[in-house]
């Protein structure tokens, strides 16, 4: 070893020190993305994970990108994408757990991404929150539970949300694919 070597071997290693002031660390931190930015970045990957699925099948569809509250939001609005919706929407929920995974290898961390395609889920909400409604109407008139046909966990949110908007209770039971909402009295 030469003596320039070894007198680079005892310089200090640089660490953070807990003690550098506030600023210091605060710079730190902000090398850090907002959880906005997190969310935008996810929406980002996944348009790109569906841009490439869309050319692969040769579909066009135009992709919009989101923050939805505490998750990112994916849009494909195109001339026929049914295919891609499926009958009760099977197919768009397969897609939307694909575009997580591939979100998840890019980022190394859990999506809770919502996926729509050709506006199904939004007309989905809407009709599940209608049929919310009514069901507490029901219920309240009536004092007795209501029980709902199975639902995915997506439509069992929904209801689960709206139920409680309307200021009653919901639980769901049942084991998949049988797991339905009962809405209770209150």
């Amino acid at each position: 070893m030469t003596d320039q070597q070894s007198t680079d071997l005892t310089e200090p290693i640089a660490t953070a020190d807990a003690s550098a002031p506030d600023e210091d660390r605060d710079e730190v931190a902000t090398d850090a993305p907002s959880r906005t930015e997190r969310l935008e970045q996810e929406g980002d990957i996944a348009a790109d994970y569906l841009e490439e699925l869309l050319d692969i099948a040769d579909l066009d569809g135009d992709l919009d990108m989101d923050v939805d509250g505490d998750r990112a939001a994916v849009s494909i609005v195109g001339a026929d994408l049914s295919q891609l919706v499926g009958a009760r929407g099977e197919v768009l929920d397969a897609l939307q757990e694909l575009t997580r995974l591939a979100v998840y290898r890019e980022t190394g961390e859990r999506s809770r991404l919502m996926l729509d395609i050709s506006g199904y889920r939004a007309q989905k909400r809407t009709e599940l929150v209608e049929l919310a409604e009514r069901t507490v109407a029901r219920v309240r008139e009536s004092g007795e539970p209501a029980s709902l046909d199975p639902m995915s966990p997506f439509e069992r949110k929904v209801v689960h949300d709206a139920v409680a908007a309307a200021g009653l209770t919901s639980e769901s039971e049942g084991v998949e694919p049988r797991r339905h909402v009962v809405v209770l009295p209150g």
